[in-house]
């Protein structure tokens, strides 16, 4: 491994830090993530399905256009 590894392998690690002290700190706000429209939720008696397809495309969204602005 070279150091510039190295260097990615901190930087995710502080974003991680980050995200873990957004949610920590600010969870009660953020009841709406995971909850959108288009989010699949199957409820049943003995079985529950959950697949947050609307969530995950906005946060790909976000993570894009973050990298986007760092290069």
């Amino acid at each position: 491994m070279s150091g510039e590894t190295g260097k990615w392998i901190i930087l995710a690690g502080l974003v991680i830090l980050l995200a873990g002290i957004v949610v920590y700190f600010f969870h009660d706000k953020l009841h709406w993530i995971g909850n959108l429209p288009g989010d699949i939720k199957i409820e049943r008696e003995n079985f529950r399905f959950y697949f947050p397809f609307t969530t995950m495309i906005i946060i790909s969204l976000i993570i894009n256009l973050i990298i986007r602005l760092f290069r």
